[in-house]
């Protein structure tokens, strides 16, 4: 009996679960918005193509919980890069490829706006650094002009 409360009270707790908002962290970028989570994505999707970049891979767990009757906050994890990126990088360090797609997040918030957030480029390839060398250093810059660009438009 003790464990059917327990499960209960826990499938409560998930179902009712809220995600906490971003806060801000070394080597993210967190851009708080008036827009609705699917606005914001779909200008996040928009922005990544007018910067020349792809976006690679999606994810996020709302739709397949919310089949299983859990409810939460919209959020989707957005990959994005493209090959020029890809090739240079590989020329730099094999190890850092492992990074890309480098991601953007954008959470639901409780009063229903947005929040766009990511990991600088620069600061996700700092660990390849002593491998990759200045080329690593200079197309890190690069993508975090592209980030910062891409983010700018999508949150505006």
């Amino acid at each position: 009996m003790y464990r059917l409360f327990a499960l209960a009270v826990t499938c409560l707790w998930i179902t009712s679960a809220q995600a906490q908002s971003i806060a801000p962290r070394e080597g993210w970028v967190v851009i708080e918005t008036g827009k609705a989570h699917a606005t914001l994505l779909a200008d996040l999707k928009e922005a990544v193509k007018a910067n020349k970049m792809g976006v690679v891979t999606q994810a996020g767990p709302t739709g397949a919980a919310r089949n299983r009757g859990i409810t939460l906050p919209e959020n989707r994890v957005v990959g994005v890069f493209n090959n020029d990126f890809a090739v240079k990088v590989l020329a730099t360090s094999t190890a850092a490829m492992i990074e890309a797609p480098i991601r953007f997040y954008v959470t639901e918030e409780a009063d229903g706006t947005a929040t766009l957030s990511y990991k600088t480029p620069g600061f996700v390839f700092t660990p390849y650094l002593d491998e990759g060398g200045q080329a690593l250093a200079d197309l890190a810059a690069e993508l975090d002009a592209k980030f910062s660009a891409i983010a700018t438009a999508a949150s505006q």
